[in-house]
């Protein structure tokens, strides 16, 4: 047995024996998080800067959430003959485009791990850090906008469901995949989603979301919850990329795939 496994089974027997109770272990987290803040309007504030307690690469990235079903799974079978002539090498993020979605099943954090939101009387605004995009969601009530073309990441609206903010996007184009990294998920024009923001208290948001692409998929992808809370720092950093920066990742996985052929 490891050291990790042995603290964990040491903490378990500490649990199921009553020395730490787990009913008072989680009022005390919420105590000590604090209430959910709130705008002039009084609908939760979702403003701040947000990970799964680590970056990319750093210690505190909490993986969880990315087993199970996957988009990719989901796939009808046209769309799995298509997928078996791709490889790491057709991934559009090489090329320094945006995912639809996300890697990390967050589609604020796109291929990276951090992102920030700012919230307005009449917009939510998701800044992302790698790549270093944005996407402006309004929630006055106002429909889908009919006028744009279709984009990487989509035209979103949004509505409160109580203290959920509800955000559907459509307009996407076909030109991207829904992670990076190598794992084939290709999406059709088709693509809706629908994300659920649920701050649950000051240190603390649930993300859910509904991937449906009829034209693709044999049914709608739901993704398992995330849970990300507050970064101890209010700002994200700007992460560009650029055709030369990935000239190599593009040369590499070329390379790669021609071995496994």
């Amino acid at each position: 047995m490891t050291k990790h496994s042995m603290k964990t089974a040491a903490a378990a027997l500490l649990l199921w024996c009553g020395a730490i109770p787990l009913a008072a272990q989680t009022a005390t987290k919420a105590a000590s998080a604090g209430p959910v803040p709130r705008t002039a309007d009084g609908h939760p504030d979702l403003s701040g800067v947000w990970w799964k307690g680590g970056d990319v690469g750093g210690r505190g990235l909490a993986l969880g959430g990315r087993g199970g079903t996957t988009f990719a799974s989901l796939y009808q079978p046209s769309a799995q003959t298509k997928a078996k002539t791709l490889a790491d090498k057709d991934d559009p993020s090489l090329g320094c485009v945006n995912t639809a979605f996300g890697t990390l099943n967050v589609s604020m954090f796109d291929v990276g791990a951090v992102a920030q939101i700012v919230q307005t009387p009449k917009f939510v605004v998701v800044l992302t850090e790698t790549y270093h995009s944005f996407q402006i969601i309004p929630f006055d009530g106002r429909p889908h906008r009919d006028s744009v073309p279709p984009s990487n990441r989509g035209d979103a609206v949004a509505h409160w469901d109580g203290d959920t903010l509800v955000v559907d996007k459509t307009n996407f184009n076909d030109e991207t995949w829904i992670s990076a990294e190598g794992r084939v998920s290709f999406h059709s024009d088709a693509l809706h989603m629908v994300e659920r923001y649920t701050r649950v208290d000051a240190k603390t948001l649930e993300i859910e979301a509904t991937l449906d692409d009829p034209k693709v998929l044999t049914k709608p992808w739901v993704v398992p919850k995330q849970t990300l809370v507050l970064a101890p720092f209010d700002q994200i950093m700007e992460l560009a990329c650029s055709g030369a920066a990935s000239e190599a990742l593009v040369d590499a996985a070329a390379k790669q795939s021609a071995v496994k052929k």
